[in-house]
């Protein structure tokens, strides 16, 4: 193993920790309608669980309204009973054909806590980074000590680690300071 291979295999996992950063902010609300807003939305399709954006149509006709058009008519019940069971804060309203779910305005106390909210899932994928490193450090360490790698290219990989780190946590903060902004703004 070579100090190039941890550091290779080291940037596609803090890659996939911004990935997974990038998917848990789609779902903090912003006070716009946004059609991830109804991917934890699961429709109970004939005893099938089934996610709603594969059983139905979400448009976003104005920035506060969202509108589901299940492509079944007959699951327009179902489809309803599971936007209320999902928890969403949303009161759907059906007029036969079609969901339409009014997307209210987020007040200054709700703005706060989604901010928070932000914060914590920060927090979360900066401690990931932080073990992703913490692991490719210890490797290292380890190869040095069974006299794989000298001690400079132990520094030079553990140096690269680090980069890779600040790197990733510099875009982290980025990711969560624009979440925040969006959040933030009326």
């Amino acid at each position: 193993m070579s100090v190039e291979s941890v550091t290779g295999t080291t940037k596609p996992k803090m890659e996939s920790v911004i990935e997974d950063f990038k998917r848990k902010l789609a779902n903090v609300r912003t006070g716009r309608a946004n059609v991830g807003i109804l991917d934890p939305v699961v429709v109970d399709y004939y005893g099938t669980p089934t996610p709603l954006n594969q059983m139905a149509s979400v448009a976003v006709p104005e920035p506060q309204l969202l509108t589901v058009q299940p492509w079944d008519q007959s699951q327009l019940g179902a489809v309803e009973k599971a936007i209320i069971a999902a928890n969403l804060g949303l009161n759907p309203s059906n007029d036969g054909k079609i969901i339409r779910l009014s997307i209210p305005a987020l007040t200054e106390e709700r703005r706060k806590q989604f901010a928070k909210q932000i914060h914590e899932i920060a927090e979360e994928h900066r401690v990931a980074v932080r073990n992703l490193r913490h692991h490719a450090n210890d490797q290292l360490k380890k190869m040095l000590k069974d006299k794989e790698v000298s001690e400079d290219d132990e520094r030079r990989g553990l140096d690269e680690v680090q980069k890779l780190t600040d790197t990733y946590i510099g875009k982290i903060d980025e990711l969560a300071k624009n979440k925040e902004h969006e959040v933030m703004s009326l």
